[in-house]
């Protein structure tokens, strides 16, 4: 009985410093996680990913009790082995142009991301001399009260 009690015990030790060992690494990368931006456009879809949104719709017509996605996905890789390039032709091209359309997008986003950034540089370089020049203004006679009379 002795044995039973030490290795109960052993267990919930190890239990207990998993716990705390998992919620200290989580806090850990949660802390490095970037954060998305909501405006940043979504990367394009591979050539597969077309035939995908096509075979979909096809495959849940003529299954219509089927609810499981892996099927789809299995079915849809199969097919998509078995086509020739001329048959992928087509799926290859509308990802090539959502792909230009993409890079097109990404270039004015981040034309707008550097704006941004050397705007709030700027911002941040203008109040730096008004913080300067105050401190200049008030140094001047020594008092710190305003001059009026001037």
């Amino acid at each position: 009985m002795k044995g039973a009690k030490s290795t109960t015990k052993r267990t919930d030790t190890k239990l207990a410093v998993n716990k705390k060992a998992g919620a200290v690494t989580k806090g850990r990368k949660a802390s490095k996680k970037a954060v998305k931006d909501p405006n940043k456009p979504k990367r394009p879809a591979s050539a597969f990913f077309v035939f995908m949104e096509e075979f979909r719709k096809q495959f849940n017509k003529e299954n219509p009790n089927n609810k499981a996605v892996s099927a789809v996905g299995k079915a849809a890789g199969a097919k998509w082995k078995s086509m020739s390039e001329a048959d992928k032709q087509p799926y290859v091209a509308k990802a090539e142009n959502r792909k230009a359309e993409y890079e097109k997008n990404m270039k004015a986003y981040n034309k707008r991301q550097a704006e941004g950034a050397n705007a709030a540089d700027e911002e941040g370089s203008e109040k730096s001399m008004s913080e300067v020049n105050d401190e200049d203004d008030g140094d001047e006679d020594g008092s710190g009260e305003e001059d009026d009379d001037e």
